[in-house]
């Protein structure tokens, strides 16, 4: 059987802030995608930062263990970029090509691409025309190309929406303000033009008559940049959307709720292509629910966050139940400049959120509390659920080797980092001279 083309279309900060997931935000491109596909509805990132998530995605490991625990424009490189999905999908025929925004490397010829496609800005505006005229032009089969658009990463357009700035409703552990629903109105604008660019790409994919072999993934790196979200093991923060059309069963406008990881899609290209995935893979294949064998593939998901701007160190286990989160370090509050810069964050910092105390451990009942409002570690009704979940946590950081459970996690020589104590992260940063921990 041929293997199929596979097209990795992905963006910055969306969560699952797009029409097809519910919010009131048209984007009727990515809902034509939801309407002919697969739908995950409770899919997550490794981690709420943009290179550990994308990295976790193309190499199927966690952030910790393929070393990109930090930014990659920040100084942080994966241990082996042998790893990455293109080197595994050669062995299979493939040829590789990448279009837009990448963030696991400053230098786009470590990734191994056998085509870097160049443009000035990762945007809508230039990448989509990109991803246009190379789907026109006629890639040798089978293919794996990743376009990615830079929106909807901050800073935003203007709100396009005068009625958008008036109504929007607000992420549901924000205020309802005037500044935040101008905000969320800004965000909206930049998931239109997402929405455009995916539909552009969609376009010239039929166009060239190849979209019946062609497995279309399209997902985000992580949560939306908004204060309790981005930066943070809160289902806000690492959910994703998650939307895969195409051949092997990811047809007929479905909808899954079984948890899935964004480490699981590597496994599943390996099976689709045809080959075993390597011994270093640390996911599940998702072709047995597409196939009918199963409704979900996993009983938990593994989340993570160590640096961002700056150190912050916590671990985390979600099962359909319970979040669990575990912090590692002692400074005891919000890190702030690992937050994105927005009016959003400036009401939570002029309420005093930079005072507030985080606790060592965190547990919430998904059911009775969605939103994660209400830690329930300290209760002891719940001892036995918390130990349970701190057990499982801390089997799988052994499993995989997490260099924290030995302690403070050392940042590489020549990363640029932010002081915990910092407002944002572009207050001045200082570079690791040689490898140490920093807090």
């Amino acid at each position: 059987m041929t293997p199929p083309n596979i097209l990795y279309l992905h963006s910055h900060d969306t969560g699952r802030y797009v029409q097809p997931y519910g919010h009131q935000i048209p984007t009727p491109n990515i809902q034509m995608l939801a309407d002919q596909g697969a739908l995950f509805r409770k899919a997550f990132s490794a981690g709420p930062t943009c290179s550990g998530s994308r990295a976790a995605l193309l190499t199927g490991q966690y952030p910790h263990a393929n070393g990109m625990m930090g930014l990659a424009h920040r100084g942080w490189k994966l241990n082996d970029y042998g790893h990455h999905i293109n080197q595994t999908l050669r062995e299979a025929g493939y040829r590789s090509e990448l279009i837009g925004e990448q963030h696991i490397s400053d230098d786009v010829d470590m990734l191994g691409y056998d085509a870097v496609h160049r443009v000035d800005r990762s945007h809508v505006e230039l990448v989509a025309p990109e991803a246009v005229r190379r789907l026109r032009e006629g890639i040798p089969e089978p293919w794996f190309l990743s376009v990615g658009f830079f929106e909807t990463h901050r800073s935003w357009f203007e709100p396009t929406s005068m009625r958008d700035s008036l109504y929007s409703l607000t992420p549901a552990n924000l205020p309802d303000t005037p500044a935040v629903r101008e905000d969320v109105a800004a965000f909206k604008a930049s998931a239109r033009s997402l929405d455009q660019g995916v539909g552009r790409v969609l376009n010239a994919l039929h166009a060239a008559g190849m979209v019946d072999n062609t497995l279309i993934v399209f997902t985000t790196d992580h949560g939306i940049a908004f204060p309790g979200a981005k930066g943070t093991l809160y289902d806000r923060g690492t959910g994703v959307m998650l939307i895969l059309r195409g051949p092997r069963g990811f047809l007929g406008g479905r909808v899954l709720d079984g948890l899935v990881s964004q480490i699981d899609l590597y496994p599943t290209f390996c099976e689709l292509a045809g080959i075993e995935p390597p011994d270093f893979a640390e996911g599940c294949s998702l072709l047995p629910m597409m196939r009918g064998d199963a409704s979900g593939i996993r009983e938990a998901v593994f989340t993570e966050l160590t640096y961002h701007a700056a150190y912050d160190p916590q671990r985390a286990i979600r099962t359909p139940r319970w979040k669990y989160i575990r912090h590692f370090d002692d400074y005891g509050k919000p890190v702030l400049p690992n937050i994105d810069d927005s009016p959003s964050k400036d009401v939570f910092v002029e309420a005093g959120w930079g005072d507030r105390p985080v606790p060592r451990e965190e547990l919430y009942d998904l059911v009775l509390d969605p939103e994660e409002g209400r830690n329930l570690a300290y209760d002891e009704s719940f001892e036995p659920d918390r130990r349970e979940l701190a057990e499982r946590l801390e089997r799988q950081m052994e499993e995989s080797g997490d260099p924290l459970l030995d302690g403070p996690v050392a940042a590489p020589a020549g990363v640029r980092l932010n002081r915990q104590d910092q407002l944002s992260a572009e207050e001045p940063t200082f570079t690791v001279a040689a490898a140490a921990f920093v807090g």
